[in-house]
């Protein structure tokens, strides 16, 4: 590399606990076709400061990393991404760390203070990275350090669009991954397009943020030779897909579908605009089961068309428009819709929360699921950075203000700073109406998952894939003791993608993880499944469990209750 210094091998992580974004995904393989050993770490459980050392020790030790990027997409996550970051720098020093993603790209100035940070990546990331790490001296949309440790911000030279981001796909995922834990945790996630052309209120990653971070003026669909290499890539890896954008039409995505056989998979669409019923139908056509997410801004039309008159909200459908492709989508049995909105947007008043609840109990009438959450606070979004015009106050809107909210947030609490209304008694009514809603939804979710049985009710195992890996070859190598890293771990997964990871030979004095189901507990959930091989009541299955595993009915019992509830065992 004409006397440069190439930084190889990289490890990418996400900066969240459980999935990362799969942009991380795109880029390991992106530096692998450019002659860089990238590995990812994609699911990450760790929730105490103790756990996260641990884990980075391990996976330091075990790539030898030359550089370090931390995926930075969500703001929720900066703090966490700020751990990491001082935790790698003390466990060496010599690892180049570089932060990129959405949140890395606002708050560029903020994070470039923090002397654990190397480098943060603006925008699109795959040519920036892939220039860093084969120690280019000018990486376009960087932000580096100057001799004097001043902030340096190269141009934004690299912006993608339909044109020129061929060269990002997904690729070599038998080699990024350092676990088959890991590799099994992805969920499938595919991006059409990138990018987005409406100005929401509520949102952080609106036109104006992404035209200011990444350089893009509007949202673009990418090539339908690079998204079916993407599914070619993962089909037989993963057991849905997942999309999340508004500009998918069904003849692109039938395109990038094409010799590519999805019909045993399962389907998640999030769709930010108004529905087409041609896409509906062909993602019907396509996929197994498909679950589609309808966004509708909120659920007072009222309030939902004056923001849109506004100009502060993208399309939505409107009661009648939505009421009809609900019925429309009836004539699909393997399609269920979830309605989403959110609560406590601006201009609400009494009438608009007696729309809200009106909607979401017809719509949950007519058996789909309800998606509801308050207004939160994102920085960039309009209400946030300018509350006052709506009547509110945040929470948050500074980076200290939300770096601050973060940082006291004990491990496991997945709250976010609030945008409230200034009214204290209209604060109340929404959030009064916001909780009433809440406990409609759980309710009526509740009921849809609810299996009644009883002695006389005939189950079978209904888990589509079981598979039996090494111990070390699960959990990887680089977390597992050499002695036990033979053991026998078999890993289930029910109709709705839950699994579980059972090693019935493993005692816990030997070695112990707690994704695991191990020894006797692992022995139990593998012979429950295997008693229901056949369709097989409850009763006899309570009798045969007593005989080869001394389970008492009761205890029985409930280990078939939790194999139900997770979609292992289903009636006949």
């Amino acid at each position: 590399m004409n006397g440069r210094r190439v930084l190889s091998p990289v490890l990418l992580v996400g900066a969240g606990t459980g999935e990362a974004t799969c942009g991380i995904l795109y880029l390991a393989g992106y530096l692998r076709r450019g002659g860089i050993e990238a590995f990812v770490r994609l699911y990450d459980g760790d929730e105490t400061e103790e756990e996260v050392t641990r884990s980075l020790e391990a996976l330091v030790a075990r790539v030898r990393p030359r550089l370090v990027g931390i995926s930075l997409k969500w703001f929720h996550h900066v703090h966490r991404a700020l751990l990491l970051a001082r935790t790698l720098r003390e466990i060496d020093p010599e690892i180049r760390i570089v932060v990129g993603g959405n949140t890395a790209s606002y708050w560029w100035r903020e994070l470039h203070a923090f002397d654990c940070i190397d480098h943060i990546v603006l925008g699109d990331g795959e040519r920036p990275l892939l220039a860093l790490c084969q120690g280019d001296p000018a990486p376009p949309n960087c932000v580096t350090r100057a001799p004097d440790g001043t902030p340096r911000r190269l141009p934004l030279e690299y912006v993608q669009g339909a044109t020129n981001s061929e060269d990002v796909y997904y690729s070599h995922f038998n080699d990024i991954f350092l676990s088959h834990q890991d590799r099994h945790a992805f969920s499938g996630w595919v991006a059409p397009g990138k990018g987005c052309g409406e100005n929401c209120l509520y949102c952080g990653g609106a036109r104006g943020n992404q035209k200011a971070a990444f350089g893009r003026a509007k949202p673009f669909l990418r090539s339908e030779e690079s998204v079916r290499r993407d599914h070619q890539e993962i089909a037989h890896r993963t057991w849905q897909f997942r999309y999340d954008f508004s500009g998918s039409t069904a003849e692109f995505l039938q395109g990038t579908w094409a010799g590519v056989d999805l019909s045993r998979h399962s389907c998640m669409y999030f769709l930010w605009g108004v529905a087409r019923m041609e896409l509906i139908d062909a993602l019907a056509r396509t996929f197994e089961h498909v679950h589609m997410v309808l966004d509708i801004g909120c659920f007072s039309e009222q309030q939902r068309h004056e923001q849109m008159r506004r100009g502060l909200l993208k399309p939505c459908a409107s009661d009648r428009e939505l009421l009809e492709i609900i019925d429309r989508c009836r004539r699909h049995p393997n399609l269920d819709i979830e309605i989403s909105g959110i609560a406590g947007l601006p201009f609400a008043s009494a009438a608009t929360l007696q729309e809200e609840v009106r909607l979401v109990e017809r719509v949950i009438s007519l058996d789909c699921l309800v998606g509801y959450q308050r207004l939160e606070a994102q920085p960039g979004a309009l209400a946030t950075e300018h509350p006052a015009r709506f009547d509110m106050v945040t929470e948050a809107r500074t980076f200290t203000e939300f770096l601050e909210y973060f940082e006291r947030r004990e491990p496991g609490d997945v709250s976010v700073p609030m945008l409230r209304f200034r009214d204290v008694a209209l604060e109340a009514a929404v959030q009064r109406t916001s909780e009433h809603v809440d406990a409609l939804a759980r309710k009526h979710e509740e009921a849809k998952r609810r299996v009644a049985i009883n002695g006389r009710t005939r189950l079978l195992n209904t888990a589509p894939s079981t598979l039996q890996f090494k111990l070390g070859e699960w959990l990887g190598h680089h977390r597992v003791p050499a002695k036990v890293a033979q053991e026998q771990v078999t890993v289930v997964r029910s109709v709705e993608g839950t699994s579980m990871a059972c090693a019935p030979s493993l005692s816990p004095r030997r070695f112990t993880d707690p994704t695991l189901d191990q020894a006797e507990d692992g022995r139990i959930l593998l012979t429950t499944l295997a008693v229901f091989e056949q369709p097989t009541t409850v009763a006899t299955a309570v009798a045969q469990l007593g005989a080869k595993l001394r389970l008492d009915p009761h205890s029985a019992r409930e280990v078939i209750d939790h194999l139900v509830d997770g979609r292992f065992l289903q009636p006949a």
